[in-house]
């Protein structure tokens, strides 16, 4: 039981209520705001030790300076962009997240959209629902045969990985951490990658290395044209040059659960009158699965993800370094 009883927490999202429950139980004193603006929220924060959040906003450095008390920052989730990490850390604030509690969603997401692409099940529901029986134009493509390719070997990825066991295809993996492979992945470096893979899932955090990564440069080195599936974060491809690869069919289909042009917050993309010019090929081509950021977004994770949240808050210690 943590020590830090009568610390008190502010939740900025709405989570599972099994988190209130058990944080009231553990003796944290529970307060929330899911409204009020950032700024609105800074004038306040000088009463609280810890915070609870998804993505509503950033947790920057002014709003790090606004909470003279934070000893912990949890978010509901896996990644942390959204939180000026180094400098929280610099403040011996520990940062709290819960990437396994979501990695089967994750995985089972990643996989339903790779066998509908593959096997046209969008195009050809569609079709049979406007009165059109075409099957041999819809011949789709197996898996069994084909190499995999994983950018991120970390917990979502691990568990993509583990639901292609019984396709009878070759896994591969990329990672910047070694000797991450296991029975499920090899480990190859990226340019092996490249030259193997007929089909590519993304499984990394949004940092500097990645944004961006899935580029014209990175496209044009490919030895196949492959299939791409992304559930990690929309800023690791470059739309643009997606859409070229597409109209060249260096890509042959997309399975896109985060874009590059969503908000921070991800709670919402069609804010703009105007959608740009590689989001409308997007959304006009029939090569492409779209949903909204929900990969993890299951009745399953929505617990799980609460529980490791508040597991991991009630085990601090009184006097934590960071984590």
């Amino acid at each position: 039981m943590s020590t830090l009883r009568n610390s008190k927490i502010l939740h900025l999202d709405s989570n599972h209520p099994l988190m209130m429950e058990q944080l009231d139980q553990a003796g944290f004193i529970n307060d929330y705001d899911y409204v009020s603006s950032k700024q609105v929220i800074e004038m306040k924060m000088e009463d609280y030790d810890g915070i609870v959040i998804r993505s509503r906003f950033k947790i920057d450095k002014t709003f790090i300076d606004a909470s003279p008390r934070l000893r912990f920052i949890a978010r509901v989730g896996a990644g942390l962009e959204n939180i000026d990490c180094e400098y929280a850390l610099s403040k011996n604030i520990s940062l709290i997240a819960a990437p396994e509690g979501n990695s089967s969603a994750v995985g089972e997401h990643a996989m339903g959209m790779l066998l509908s692409l593959m096997n046209k099940l969008s195009l050809v529901d569609q079709e049979v629902r406007n009165g059109h029986w075409i099957r041999e134009a819809n011949r789709g493509l197996e898996i069994e045969g084909k190499t995999v390719g994983i950018i991120g070997y970390g917990h979502m990825g691990k568990s993509f990985a583990q639901r292609l066991k019984g396709f009878n295809c070759k896994v591969i993996c990329y990672d910047i951490k070694e000797a991450v492979g296991d029975e499920n992945a090899t480990q190859v470096t990226l340019e092996e990658l490249q030259r193997e893979i007929d089909i590519l899932s993304l499984h990394i955090p949004e940092t500097p290395l990645t944004i961006n990564l899935i580029d014209e440069k990175f496209l044009a080195a490919l030895a196949k044209p492959i299939f791409l599936i992304n559930t990690a974060r929309g800023k690791s491809v470059n739309t643009a040059d997606l859409v070229q690869a597409m109209e060249s069919n260096k890509v042959l289909g997309a399975g896109l659960d985060v874009l590059e042009y969503e908000k921070s917050s991800f709670e919402n993309l069609f804010q703009e009158a105007f959608l740009p010019e590689p989001l409308q090929y997007l959304i006009q081509s029939n090569r492409v699965m779209l949903s909204p950021h929900i990969a993890g977004w299951t009745i399953e994770s929505k617990e799980k993800l609460a529980q490791i949240i508040t597991d991991k808050i009630i085990a601090l210690p009184a006097n934590f370094l960071p984590l």
